[in-house]
């Protein structure tokens, strides 16, 4: 049973601003700061480079290819079959980790001395309450990411306002030239959402004409409210206070720091929300095609949505946020993530001119910059990263060769 097309151009908009400004916008400028000092800002173009020629090439397959699963369906049409599972499987692992670590994110905010088992328990009734709201179907997903979108630009816009009209201290420090691709790759996590829209080119009235436009435009609105951001923050603490803030946001105005903590819960469930959208779809198109179980496939007759997708991503997510400790999962989610998109960008340079293809440079660019930024994040992550597409890579190895005896 296909999915219903319900989404117009500014649904589709307003899912890639609330897949990008959500969490990362209220977290990711710490450790970024601390990783490149005064060098953030050429960071943040760096990164945000990288997610344009990425965004690009997931707009051209997406008008071609307007399925459900994204780069999974992209990879397999255009490089074969393991290629296009390598990249749902690095999707669905990574963003599973986003869920989970976005999940603690909206916890710790919303109760920052709540001890456990309390925090667990909220955290279970976050994802409940997200995964129900998805569950209902994707237009009512559509109308709650425009209202905490606007709410995230509000609470964005105030710190702004105030944040340049009040005092202000040295923006610069010792230039951290070396740390500066780090942090990119540290912030391209903030950016990493805009193709959440090919996610549901399923779900998407006229795809062919509405993703191509919706998810450059998307991207674009973005990188302005990060740059406006990153600058307040600059001004206001300079890049040392934003490395050491546990809170930069709300360290540059202190007096609006209720609201924007208030700020942050509402972002992080946006983020939250188009999270498990995206990955429920993912999973439908993966197990469609049996490389996850096939009863993830089913499309609820009432509410058009991949219900069983949606209800075991959130039982997962559930699971994480109460028994680990994903700090290092945004590295290792940063990580596969960058994976994912370098599928993209391969299967974009196949693309032929009638095909839409963009210039061969932006593909290529992306292809390079994914591989630089995830071999520049920490260590760990991309040892973790490595191991874990390691064995997704192992279990289709295996899977395949069962098959074929069979």
């Amino acid at each position: 049973m296909p999915l219903a097309r319900r989404l117009g151009l500014a649904d589709a908009v307003f899912i890639g601003l609330g897949s990008m400004i959500g969490a990362g916008v209220f977290a990711a400028f710490a450790p970024a700061a601390r990783a490149a000092g005064s060098g953030l800002l050429p960071a943040l173009a760096v990164a945000a480079l990288v997610a344009y020629c990425n965004a690009t090439s997931s707009a051209r397959l997406a008008a071609l290819y307007p399925e459900s699963g994204g780069t999974y369906v992209y990879g397999r049409a255009r490089l074969g079959e393991f290629w296009g599972y390598i990249a749902g499987w690095g999707f669905v692992v990574g963003k599973t980790a986003s869920c989970a670590a976005t999940t603690l994110t909206v916890v710790a905010y919303a109760a920052p001395g709540l001890g456990q088992p309390w925090r667990s328990v909220l955290a279970v009734g976050v994802i409940g309450l997200v995964t129900g709201v998805n569950y209902l179907g994707v237009h009512r997903s559509a109308l709650a990411t425009r209202i905490i979108v606007c709410i995230t630009l509000l609470v964005l816009t105030l710190v702004a306002i105030f944040g340049f009209s009040g005092e202000h201290v040295s923006a610069w420090t010792p230039f951290r030239g070396g740390g500066v691709l780090e942090a990119a790759g540290l912030l391209f996590f903030a950016f990493a959402g805009y193709a959440r829209l090919a996610t549901l080119g399923e779900e998407v009235r006229d795809p062919a004409r509405t993703i191509p436009r919706a998810i450059p435009i998307a991207l674009g609105l973005t990188l302005v409210v990060y740059a406006v951001v990153a600058v307040v923050l600059l001004v206001t603490l300079g890049p040392d206070g934003i490395g050491t803030s546990p809170d930069p946001l709300a360290s540059a105005v202190p007096w609006l720091s209720p609201a924007v903590r208030a700020g942050a819960v509402v972002a992080a469930l946006g983020s939250l929300l188009a999270l498990v959208l995206g990955v429920s779809r993912t999973t439908l198109a993966m197990a469609r095609d049996g490389h996850l179980p096939r009863f993830l496939a089913a499309v609820h007759p009432r509410f058009s949505v991949p219900h069983r997708a949606e209800l075991a991503v959130g039982v997962v997510v559930a699971v994480l946020a109460t028994t680990t400790d994903l700090r290092g999962a945004i590295g290792f989610s940063s990580f596969a993530v960058l994976g994912y998109y370098a599928v993209a960008n391969a299967a974009a340079l196949t693309l032929r001119r009638d095909e839409g293809a963009a210039p061969k440079v932006v593909a290529a660019g992306g292809l390079a910059g994914c591989a630089v930024l995830a071999f520049s994040l920490p260590v760990v992550s991309v040892v973790s990263g490595c191991l874990v597409l390691g064995l997704g890579a192992a279990a289709y190895l295996v899977r395949r060769r069962g098959s074929r005896v069979d």
